[in-house]
């Protein structure tokens, strides 16, 4: 197929170009190649070397119509990543994450349902696990749950899990794509209304849809300059300079990493399998792991004099917890992940080993954030 990927120089959708291109497809990407993701000399870094021959390439923003337009053109399938990520950021920069994640998905659609031999037969949107909020739970009777956010006062009173009415704590369980959607971010509201947009739109205009629900996507490639790209660059690049990890809330904060090679295989199966038509699908490993886990993994292959802190500050916006329930994709699609935590951490360390540290401005989002009330401690 022809296919077109927005957002396809960035970690994704960069080893999403290479597999495809591997299996014969002839793939276009579209991508603005932002500094935040690309450095201050986007045309040489990795992710965009890595595309170079396998891909025609159109430089230009989802939000820019001509771009649109010109890399629309004779596409059979869409992929599109292209999208501002990040909670906290999200918090303080609301028109923008609405403008590109959910205005220039509006007009993507506009322009597909003003062509009458546009040609495209299946679009798949790259969803969130963010949609959920705290996802599901049950409580002391067995029922389902899907608690709202959680209390600024319990949470400065280091009461960071979820209890129902009574205070009894509520137990976690795998979050299903019949679950409860209500984001607790501007970015979790952003990519529900683009899957709805996308999941809505496309059969009325003779286009399959196919939404992917992300959970934590992490391997070789990512950015570790991006102060919103994920605790897993994050804390390494913070071993690497040999500063102290700053580890939120108590630590026991969970979230489903799945690898980025089990996320591209899953992403392949959507554009190509005929079962995954009109579907949304949870991608993940299906397994839960604390920020204690991480620190301690990465502790052990860069650096086990590294240094941590469990500061009991929490970010508004953020969740406690969230696993992926993938048995619909299984069933569908015949997905698995096969990339165990604990092997996908040993390969993405030996990548970041042979880096060395980058250059970050996480200690400026972070004070950033304190500035704007979006930050806080058990003092407030």
């Amino acid at each position: 197929m022809r296919i077109l990927i927005t957002g396809g120089a960035g970690f994704i959708g960069s080893n999403l170009v290479s597999e495809l291109y591997r299996r014969g497809h002839e793939v276009t990407v579209l991508d603005n190649l932002s500094p935040q993701i690309h450095g201050s000399d986007p045309e040489q870094s990795p992710l965009f070397r890595s595309i170079r021959g396998k891909a025609r390439f159109v430089r230009g923003s989802v939000t820019d119509r001509e771009s649109v337009e010109k890399a629309m053109q004779g596409q059979e399938a869409i992929v599109h990543f292209a999208a501002e990520t990040g909670t906290g950021q999200s918090m303080y920069m609301i028109e923008h994450y609405t403008d590109v994640n959910i205005q220039a998905t509006a007009m993507m659609l506009n322009i597909l349902a003003a062509s009458k031999d546009h040609g495209i037969k299946r679009m798949v949107v790259a969803s969130s696990r963010s949609i959920y909020g705290e996802g599901k739970y049950l409580d002391a009777t067995g029922q389902a749950v899907y608690p709202g956010q959680r209390k600024i006062a319990d949470m400065e009173a280091n009461r960071f899990e979820l209890y129902d009415d009574a205070g009894v704590p509520l137990t976690l369980v795998p979050t299903d794509e019949t679950a409860r959607i209500h984001p607790s971010s501007v970015y979790g509201i952003t990519k529900q209304v683009q899957e709805q947009l996308v999941m809505t739109v496309c059969p009325t205009i003779g286009i399959e849809p196919v939404a992917l629900r992300y959970q934590n996507v992490y391997g070789p490639g990512q950015s570790l300059s991006n102060p919103y790209t994920g605790i897993l660059s994050i804390f390494s690049n913070l071993i690497l300079q040999g500063k102290e990890i700053n580890v939120f809330e108590d630590g026991l904060e969970s979230r489903d990493f799945v690898f980025i090679d089990d996320v591209v295989a899953a992403t392949a199966l959507a554009v190509e399998h005929e079962g995954a038509a009109g579907e949304v699908f949870n991608v993940g490993s299906g397994e839960a792991t604390t920020v204690l886990t991480v620190v301690d993994h990465l502790r052990k292959h860069l650096g086990e004099g590294a240094t941590s802190r469990i500061s009991g500050e929490f970010r508004l916006g953020d969740i406690r917890h969230n696993v992926a329930d993938l048995t619909h994709i299984s069933q569908t699609l015949g997905f698995k992940p096969t990339v165990p935590f604990s092997a996908g951490i040993e390969r993405f360390a030996g990548w970041v080993s042979t880096l060395g540290p980058a250059k970050s401005a996480y200690e400026e989002s972070l004070a950033e954030m304190r500035e704007r009330g979006l930050m806080k401690g058990r003092n407030g």
